[in-house]
């Protein structure tokens, strides 16, 4: 492995999977799924999908894109379509449904054992979401896309937000700095900056 092949976008390890899969590697769309559905899930919740909305929405991206494999011509698209599909779901159910269901669901998974764990988690949740709700929705759609990939590709990123390349970096700083600004007022907010 060189040193090139560890510093690879998201994009283009989405790519190569995608690759994989359509070769008749049936695997490599576990690997797929595995890498993008982070970035699907937060795309989704950046719509104000509930969670079982965005869960849906997903899961149906996911879906057309087996269905429609042979329609992604390049598969350095694919995270893009898969983003630009999730944001489509979420629109589609929000045109057929109203605004049922879309709101922002605020709870945490049950496997937490601890009561009293759930319970500062549980706050320290709803503190966090009640700010980032308070940012700008261009922030907002930022950071939920782009705080939960490891290495974001900046070029997805700015084709899913509309955003340009070189303004992602620097607006995400300030997005972050008026988060942690935020929360370091809140005296509610229990959490780690």
């Amino acid at each position: 492995m060189t040193a090139d092949d560890t510093v690879q976008t998201l994009a283009t390890r989405a790519a190569a999977a995608f690759r994989a899969y359509r070769e008749g590697e049936v695997r490599a769309m576990d690997e797929l799924v595995d890498l993008l559905t982070p970035v699907l899930w937060h795309t989704a919740r950046a719509q104000g999908a509930s969670e079982a909305l965005a869960q849906d929405a997903v899961q149906t991206a996911w879906l057309r894109l087996v269905e429609s494999s042979d329609r992604v011509k390049d598969p350095q698209a694919v995270m893009g379509w898969l983003i630009v599909t999730v944001r489509r779901e979420c629109w589609r159910t929000r045109t057929v449904d109203g605004r049922a269901g879309l709101e922002l669901d605020e709870s945490l998974p049950d496997n937490h054992p601890d009561p009293s764990t759930l319970a500062v988690h549980r706050e320290d949740h709803r503190v966090l979401w009640a700010h980032v709700e308070r940012l700008t929705p261009r922030c907002q759609a930022l950071l939920r896309v782009i705080a939960f990939a490891d290495r974001p590709d900046y070029a997805a990123v700015s084709e899913a937000l509309k955003m340009p390349v070189g303004s992602i970096g620097p607006t995400r700083g300030r997005c972050l700095a008026k988060l942690r600004a935020a929360l370091a007022d809140d005296p509610a907010w229990g959490g780690a900056l």
